[in-house]
């Protein structure tokens, strides 16, 4: 009941909280599906030691984990209204700001396989998980609280009525993480959304903060992007764009740099190929370096990119297949954190989908 198969594998050496030999960031089932507590469990039996957890919020107030901010028609069907004649139902197609937990919680959103994700496991059945669900699996597994949560917040910039505002899920987020068990340095705060990312650090200075970023979310340079919480990159130093996004998210105060690893105008696909134009460069790891911030670019499914990226000295990858990435960093001789016991992770999955 997670979201999206998504493994991030921190680097030795990088001196900050969440940093690790090797870890890997899981986000169950391919990029952009539905969320399996299945497919989380076989994350931490193979040596995930972070998992990423989308976010968004309800229209009563519960963060749930999930990708969009919509139920989309490919990943959930409906099986019956939360209530006898419920106007609202069918809820496939709705906002998830629009819709109850309740009636969320109806839906079975595994019994569907993408055509774009042959590969992908289903899980007939499946529910939508709370984030307050996550954790409570996820400690009974992880006793001495040793995984990290890298959360996100899904908020829609461009059109507000799309989701709750950055002011309702930092605090409705952050309510979660006090009630969790696990401490603010177990859990990173992201998003591409910059808002939430300055209200988390004003409500709570100790949680570590990712300010994702992308071509899409960059704009004209010359105009501020919504997505910058008011910032304009023309108004920082820099010669070259990718050195104005490293010193806008400092000032954000961000702790980490997440960039898309490929420009979204690439005409190919791989850094082997003539005329592949990267998002994350060289300058931009050099310059987040320089002011003290790791770089974990995504979504990293190319082994020539992740070679490319290793090479620039990147901090982390993030993956949608940890198993490859795993193999392909232990032949470049780094270390990978171990794995849970599967006996354990089964008896924890039974005692929490009864």
């Amino acid at each position: 009941m997670f979201l999206t198969a998504l493994a991030t594998v921190l680097l030795t050496g990088v001196s900050i909280s969440v940093a690790s030999p090797l870890r890997l960031v899981y986000r169950p089932e391919f990029t952009k599906l539905g969320v399996h507590t299945e497919e989380t469990c076989r994350g931490l039996i193979d040596g995930v030691k972070t998992l990423e957890l989308d976010n968004g919020i309800t229209k009563d107030g519960v963060v749930v984990v999930w990708h969009d901010f919509d139920i989309p028609a490919l990943k959930c069907r409906d099986t019956a209204p939360a209530f006898k004649y419920d106007p609202d139902f069918p809820y496939v197609g709705k906002q998830i700001a629009n819709l109850t937990l309740a009636q969320i919680k109806t839906l079975d959103c595994g019994s569907q396989r993408l055509l774009d994700f042959p590969m992908q496991l289903i899980h007939p059945g499946t529910k939508i998980s709370t984030l307050q669900e996550v954790f409570d699996f996820v400690a009974c597994v992880d006793h001495k609280r040793q995984i990290i949560f890298n959360v996100e917040s899904k908020v829609d910039a461009v059109t507000p009525n799309n989701t709750r505002s950055a002011e309702d899920f930092v605090a409705l987020q952050h309510a979660v993480f006090k009630k969790s068990g696990y401490s603010s340095k177990s859990i990173t705060y992201q998003s591409f959304d910059w808002r939430t990312l300055k209200g988390m650090k004003q409500l709570d200075p100790k949680v570590p903060t990712v300010a994702l970023v992308s071509s899409g979310t960059v704009g004209d340079i010359n105009g501020a992007s919504p997505w910058f919480a008011g910032l304009n990159l023309r108004d920082f130093p820099g010669e070259t764009v990718d050195v104005k996004i490293a010193n806008a998210a400092k000032a954000v105060k961000a702790d980490i740099l997440s960039p898309a690893a490929v420009h979204g105008s690439s005409p190919v696909p791989d850094p082997t190929q003539p005329g592949y134009i990267p998002f994350t460069t060289k300058a931009m790891v050099d310059r987040s370096h320089k002011l003290g911030m790791p770089v974990i670019p995504w979504t990293v499914d190319r082994l020539s990119i992740a070679g490319q990226l290793l090479e620039w000295g990147v901090d982390g990858i993030i993956t949608d297949y940890p198993t490859q990435m795993r193999r392909f960093v232990q032949q470049k001789g780094l270390g990978v954190t171990p794995t849970h016991s599967e006996d354990k992770v089964l008896k924890c999955l039974a005692k929490h989908t009864r």
